[in-house]
């Protein structure tokens, strides 16, 4: 999926992101999108949760991006962004396969396991973008049922 088109800031990172968590919502799925990039800003790949749509749940957005970025030799100077803060099962990913940087759209809705991340050592850049965290809360208020399942509360 690599292409060569540059993103060379995080906000035009997010903003790939961001379109695969609307992607997501308009599927009927919960809006979580990521991306991963190289060192340069080329997107490697992008994805958004698919649970709901794709009866899966292990296709959160990071793992879908991963998954659509492909075999890379290594991870170590990619960037993983993602619109809401990385659960612990995607911080798991981010950590087994060295991922070197973390950006997070939004930690106002949800706070996963990114302080263990910059603990063992990745950089991890927090946006709360006004945006991103309204779409997660109306999505959350309006399906709390849903959003439960995914984090694994009852």
């Amino acid at each position: 999926m690599s292409s060569d088109i540059l993103y060379t800031t995080d906000a035009e990172k997010m903003s790939v992101a961001v379109d695969e968590a609307i992607k997501g919502l308009a599927e009927g799925g919960i809006p979580i999108g990521a991306a991963l990039f190289d060192e340069d800003g080329r997107l490697l790949g992008s994805g958004h949760n698919q649970r709901v749509q794709g009866d899966n749940p292990a296709l959160h957005g990071e793992t879908a991006a991963f998954l659509n970025a492909g075999r890379q030799k290594s991870y170590r100077r990619t960037t993983m962004v993602t619109t809401l803060s990385p659960c612990w099962y995607c911080s798991g990913l981010v950590r087994q396969f060295g991922i070197g940087r973390v950006v997070v759209g939004d930690t106002v809705n949800f706070y996963g396991g990114q302080d263990w991340l910059e603990e063992n050592g990745t950089a991890v850049t927090t946006l709360n973008d006004p945006e991103l965290i309204k779409i997660m809360g109306d999505f959350i208020a309006a399906n709390p049922e849903l959003w439960n399942e995914d984090i694994g509360e009852e």
